[in-house]
């Protein structure tokens, strides 16, 4: 649970700080009027997004994991020979 927490939070952080200063890149763009600057900061949106579905993902992936049933191994069983062959059609 520890390292999800740590995780989340790393996430959390990276993730907004990005989209602060991505939102604050695409409003100078805006207000000043530079096409190319609302493009660095339409990114930058999209890239901290980015960093936090992936972040999600990878706490999601290692919970499923840990609590995936493991199980016991099971052999197959030989089946009884028998005279009488049966074929089943399809």
């Amino acid at each position: 649970m520890n390292t999800r927490l740590k995780i989340l939070n790393a996430t959390k952080f990276t993730g907004s700080s990005t989209l602060l200063i991505g939102m604050m890149i695409l409003l100078y763009g805006i207000v000043s009027g530079f096409n190319s600057v609302i493009g660095i900061g339409v990114g930058t949106i999209v890239g901290a997004i980015f960093i936090f579905l992936m972040g999600m993902f990878f706490i999601a992936t290692e919970e499923m994991v840990e609590n995936t049933f493991k199980g016991i191994e099971i052999n197959p069983i030989n089946p009884i020979k028998s005279s009488k062959v049966v074929y089943l059609k399809r």
